[in-house]
């Protein structure tokens, strides 16, 4: 009998993960016949060898945990590893990366092109939203209560069939902290959602008094309140007389600006124009064999096609710098990687943290035991294109390519950071269900295994569970993940969390800790 367990790299991985239950008795592997001495529970991982105390445990031909030795044929429960992140040099220790990249599927019908807003600075959008953005945590109620109000009130697609709605992005951030980098780090995220290619005009409100108001903002954007090709008006709430004031001004206001964005319509543009955001969420021990690879192979389609990625998370590298480190497109990237590694350590170290607790208990409940196995499994959405580079959070490459951003694995802090560094797009994994969404770029969810994807058939969008069910490889399903991603950058369709109007939005910054 076939054992049903997925060994990811054949020649190295010393352990299976199994993908449904397994009872003791004899199995036929890739590596030959195995007798499993106990039973074991879908996302459990069973030795392929003995794997004595001291010696390494490896998957995705990378080590993960230390063994406190396990023999052939058992589990590798959680007390019969070490803690901890194994700490490996690749550039004195023989251990392999990435390996050769496998080709890429059948890409003859792919779409080369999507409809998308060409924007004056060239620059090319998914959506078309008006955007009221509110300078601090003081102005953040009215932006909100515009926002909803004037959707309800004013916009329709009859009315306006390119404009995509009205949105607002409150937040807890612009006063109240110290002077200098966090509040210059406020006014850089607010500013990269006041110029992304998603948004065709701004209401921007200040409070009046507060760090971030209205003078500051336009002195950091360097003289003009938003970008010239762009309508974007300012009001104040102590201007206005207070919240009754400032709303009746901003509904005003949106009526006047939905017109204009209305102006600009969707064109045919090549998918080179996408830049795709990744993160995992909810993540499980499938994660790491289906939908991460899955979205990994629609990354390099994107990337082969001139498109960019980012992938963020950097606590969730700590474990898999072998595989990153042997990607890096040369040796001054090789080094950016490793100073965000350290940058992060010391930083979770200010707070008396490690980015070893990053795992949540649904993770480890899921099957992802340590911070290493879950990196691991994390990497794989990127692919097997070179990197090219490290960004800050929220701050855009330089071009085209694979991308590293500085960022927590916190999916409300990261997913925006990935929409402020220019992200139109975002393709979100989950193997335990993850409802997140984003105040103006779509957020696509791709599930892990078939059970939850029906189990929330309502707010995931793809389901590469079929790899584990063995009607799809993962190839298949990447290419899949590449047809939905255009289609919904078209408008086509909405995203799931779109339709349920998910737009969680908050800024990092240093003062918080966040894995």
């Amino acid at each position: 009998m076939k054992l049903p367990a997925i060994i990811v790299d054949v020649e190295r991985d010393n352990v299976a993960l199994a993908v449904s239950p397994i009872a003791p008795g004899r199995y036929t592997t890739a590596r030959g016949d195995l007798d499993v001495v106990e039973p074991v529970a879908p996302g459990q991982r069973i030795a392929l060898g003995d794997v004595p105390a001291g010696a390494f445990l490896v998957q995705y031909g990378c080590p993960f945990a230390v063994s406190r030795g396990i023999n052939r044929g058992f589990r590798v429960d959680p007390d019969r590893v070490e803690p901890g992140i194994p700490r490996v040099d690749p550039e004195t220790v023989d251990l392999p990366g990435a390996g050769s990249p496998p080709p890429l599927p059948n890409d003859a019908m792919l779409p080369t092109h999507f409809d998308g807003y060409r924007r004056p600075d060239g620059r090319v959008g998914t959506r078309n939203f008006v955007l009221v953005i509110p300078t601090s945590m003081c102005s953040s109620h009215e932006s909100k209560l515009i926002a909803d109000d004037a959707e309800r009130r004013y916009w329709s697609r009859e009315k306006f069939p390119n404009v995509d709605g009205i949105r607002a992005i409150p937040h807890d951030k612009g006063c109240g902290c110290p002077d200098g980098s966090v509040v210059d780090h406020t006014m850089n995220v607010l500013a990269a959602y006041l110029g992304h290619p998603n948004v065709g005009g701004a209401l921007v409100i200040e409070l009046g008094c507060e760090k971030t108001n209205l003078a500051a903002f336009t002195r950091h954007l360097g003289g003009g309140v938003g970008p010239a090709h762009k309508p974007v008006i300012q009001i104040g709430v102590q201007q206005m007389g207070g919240t009754g004031g400032t709303v009746r001004e901003g509904l005003k206001r949106i009526a006047e600006l939905l017109p204009l964005a209305n102006e600009t319509a969707r064109t045919r543009v090549p998918v080179s124009e996408l830049t795709l955001g990744m993160k995992c969420g909810g993540s499980d021990a499938f994660s790491g064999v289906s939908a991460n690879p899955a979205l990994g192979v629609a990354s390099d389609l994107l990337v082969a096609r001139g498109g960019t990625s980012i992938l963020t998370e950097v606590p969730e590298l700590f474990g898999a710098e072998p595989i990153l480190y042997r990607r890096a497109r040369s040796p001054q990237v090789w080094q950016q990687l490793r100073d965000a590694l350290n940058w992060y350590e010391r930083y979770t170290a200010r707070f008396g943290a490690s980015p070893t607790e990053n795992p949540s208990p649904g993770n480890k409940e899921g099957g992802l035991t340590n911070i290493a196995i879950k990196s691991l499994g994390a990497v794989a959405k990127s692919g097997f294109a070179p990197i090219d580079g490290v960004i800050q959070y929220a701050h855009a490459p330089a071009s085209h390519g694979l991308y590293v951003m500085q960022g927590p694995g916190y999916d409300q802090y990261s997913t925006p950071g990935l929409v402020a560094a220019g992200a139109n797009i975002v393709a979100f994994t989950t193997g335990r269900g993850t409802t997140i969404g984003n105040a103006i770029a779509p957020v696509f969810k791709i599930a892990s295994n078939t059970k939850i994807f029906e189990q929330m058939r309502d707010d995931l969008d793809v389901n590469a569970g079929t790899v584990l069910d063995g009607t799809e490889s993962v190839a298949e399903v990447g290419r899949r993940i590449f047809v939905e991603m255009v289609r919904i950058a078209s408008g086509e369709k909405p995203a799931l969390a779109e339709e349920w109007r998910h737009t969680e939005f908050q800024i990092w910054s240093e003062d918080a800790i966040a894995l």
